[in-house]
């Protein structure tokens, strides 16, 4: 259960990281109230995941998985260059996760 709360955090802070542009450098009070929200949502599940995870696993997951996500939206919504470079740093970054995973504690 605890990396199903992980995986849902990192995924909430992939939505976090999604919603600070709209905010308009925090100038926009709806944008602004969903980037607080969603954040607190994120760090609330990690929370719950650490009960359970190594805090270094728990947190390297967490923002792998988030930094992949974000950049992978920024490709596919924002039209980010893709770069050799990004790529080679998004396959460390998943495998990075992958291996953290494969080697943590059962839980």
């Amino acid at each position: 259960m605890s990396w199903l709360l992980l995986i849902a955090a990192a995924l909430v802070e992939v939505a976090w990281s999604q919603s600070i542009k709209p905010t308009a450098g925090f100038t926009r009070p709806l944008p602004t109230l969903v980037c607080f929200a969603l954040a607190a949502v994120a760090v609330y599940l990690l929370s719950l995941a650490m009960l359970e995870l190594p805090v270094g696993t728990a947190y390297a997951v967490f923002t792998g998985i988030g930094a992949a996500g974000a950049v992978t939206l920024g490709v596919i919504v924002h039209k980010d260059p893709v770069t050799v470079g990004r790529v080679l740093a998004l396959t460390l970054i998943v495998g990075g996760v992958a291996l953290a995973r494969a080697t943590a504690p059962d839980t």
